[in-house]
């Protein structure tokens, strides 16, 4: 069990709660959800599911100033396709704008909040520092009569933006900063997606969700660990209200190697265009990882691996590749496609003849059975599967060398055909009619390449992302870099008239396959085509850049 299971297991054994165990998944309308949400819902659905408790999916949507209804939307899109069901307890804070209004007029009735006169930058001078106390306002004892009637006025609309706040009473000495009288409401005269108009003051978010956990009687409110200092607060607004208590518990929120989870910044990545959208499939975003062809499944699996922990660390990315590479590995069916083609003609294969081979849908899945692949006397293979002057431990194709063919013959090349500027664009190469399916006798052939009929094939556009930063730390404050210097220029390369295996025609959007010896692909579900195929590498079948940096780090030792 990890460390809020065992506070879990404590609350039902000691009859805490009496046998509730009741979460939520809290997010702000104000972006389109990230890795790091993906953790928090598994956690809060995933403990709900275990003690057979509840979960509610409940929108903070406090400031109207960025929030959307295409973000709304998209939360519980993501929240859906990760497999978890909030069913009837779908929830906003709005809901609560009445209740919460009339608790902060209970809070000035009994002296224990005040409508504050001072500007935003003199509130913060005002709150001192961790090292200096803060200084009282010079409204704090104002009458609750006077703050009353100015908060009712504050509502009617009577005030311009900025003018006047509504603060708790606590104490400007605290060393906590975030108890030295914080602002419950400001005024902000704009149109809400789902109240409009009806509201000019908006309550804060650490006023707003405490309550609104009180509201639903939540057992265990879990939050990040940015929010450990603001417990205190929580529990405060609780007790002077004197309403049901949830437990605010705090988590160690995710962090990865080569990924900024930042959402302002994300949105400053769309709004630059230095990314296709939130749905770009470079992006860490959960309609990105969807896009490019992650199974909610393999997330799932990710979040359950990395655990739950109480303190920051990073996690290296490639711990996400893996899990999905294990899940697409199971599941995805083989197909066969060629990035860089070069054509291969079999000059001793009768021309016009055509032979249905068989192949393997999935090794893994001996359920997902064989399927047919089209062979004929002009093929595609890879460029890179020839060399006209091969190294030592090259087993692929090279002027006199054999290779077989998956699913096919051993053949061997004859000629390479060159261009005016040398470059080979044409193999001439011979087959082994008695090598169909089975290894050539007396002599032993090494490698083993993919390829594609060429009068077969169907041309797709395939995008190969890769990962959109260069730095394991794109957001490292400490080497005085913008996090968008640290773009990597190679995230994405497009490569059109792809030659893929016919199977792959019509396939629907969202399907995956793995491309044998390339990776995992997906069909693009956004801008493929019945006559127009898209495919995005999901993941490549290894960890190309664990061996990347391995070589650079040899380098640096030499």
């Amino acid at each position: 069990m990890n460390f809020i299971e065992q506070i879990v297991e404590d609350d039902l054994q000691s009859g805490k709660h009496g046998d509730r165990v009741h979460t939520r998944f809290p997010p702000e309308p104000n972006g389109y959800l990230h890795i790091g949400h993906a953790k928090s819902i598994c956690l809060n659905f995933g403990l709900a599911a275990k003690y057979n408790g509840l979960c509610n999916l409940r929108f903070d949507d406090t400031n109207p100033c960025k929030e959307d209804v295409e973000y709304v939307d998209s939360i519980m899109e993501d929240v859906r396709w990760l497999g978890f069901d909030w069913g009837d307890r779908l929830f906003y804070a709005s809901d609560y704008f009445e209740q919460l209004y009339q608790w902060a007029v209970q809070l000035i009735r009994d002296g224990k909040a005040y409508v504050c006169d001072l500007t935003a930058d003199e509130t913060r001078q005002h709150r001192g520092t961790l090292t200096q106390p803060g200084r009282n306002s010079p409204c704090r004892e104002r009458s609750a009569a006077e703050s009353l009637d100015l908060f009712q006025r504050m509502r009617a609309g009577e005030f311009p933006d900025g003018s006047r706040t509504l603060r708790a009473k606590i104490d400007m000495t605290h060393p906590n900063l975030n108890l030295r009288d914080p602002v419950l409401y400001r005024i902000l005269h704009a149109s809400h997606h789902r109240t409009g108009d009806q509201w000019c003051i908006y309550p804060m978010y650490d006023f707003t969700h405490g309550q609104s956990d009180s509201i639903e009687r939540i057992t265990h409110s879990i939050c990040t660990l940015e929010f450990e200092n603001h417990r205190p607060l929580y529990d405060w607004f609780i007790r002077e209200l004197g309403i049901f208590a949830p437990q605010q518990i705090e988590f160690a929120r995710l962090n990865l190697t080569y990924t900024m989870m930042s959402k302002r910044k994300l949105l400053e990545l769309v709004k630059q265009q230095l990314v296709n959208g939130w749905d770009d499939p470079r992006m860490p975003t959960i309609c990105g990882l969807r896009r490019r062809g992650y199974t909610p499944e393999s997330i799932r699996r990710f979040c359950d691996r990395i655990g739950v922990a109480k303190f920051n660390s990073t996690i290296d990315v490639a711990v996400l590749e893996n899990c999905v590479r294990e899940h697409l590995n199971a599941i995805a069916p083989r197909a066969m496609a060629v990035l860089r083609p070069l054509r291969v003609v079999i000059e001793d294969y009768p021309e016009g003849q055509v032979e249905q081979l068989e192949a393997v849908n999935n090794p893994e899945d001996p359920a997902a059975g064989t399927r047919k692949v089209p062979f004929a006397r002009e093929i595609y293979i890879e460029r890179d599967d020839f060399r006209d002057d091969p190294p030592k431990q090259f087993h692929r194709l090279a002027p006199g060398r054999e290779v077989r063919l998956r699913y096919a013959y051993v053949i061997k090349c004859r000629e390479a055909i060159k261009n005016e500027q040398g470059e080979v664009v044409e193999l001439r190469c011979t087959h082994d009619p008695q090598t169909l399916g089975k290894p050539p006798e007396g002599r032993a052939v090494k490698g083993v390449i993919h390829w594609v009929s060429a009068a077969h094939a169907c041309p797709a556009e395939v995008r190969l992302y890769d990962r959109l930063f260069t730095s394991e730390d794109p957001e490292d404050v400490a080497a005085g870099q913008d996090y968008k210097e640290n773009l990597n220029p190679g995230s994405l390369e497009v490569l059109r008239d792809c030659p893929v295996e016919p199977s792959l025609a019509g396939a629907a959007p969202g399907s995956r396959f793995q491309f044998e010896r390339l990776g995992y692909f997906c069909v693009d579900a956004k801008d493929s085509t019945p006559n127009a195929l898209v495919l995005n590498r999901t993941v490549s079948l290894r960890d190309t850049w664990a061996k990347i940096e391995k070589s650079q780090n040899k380098g640096r030792r030499e």
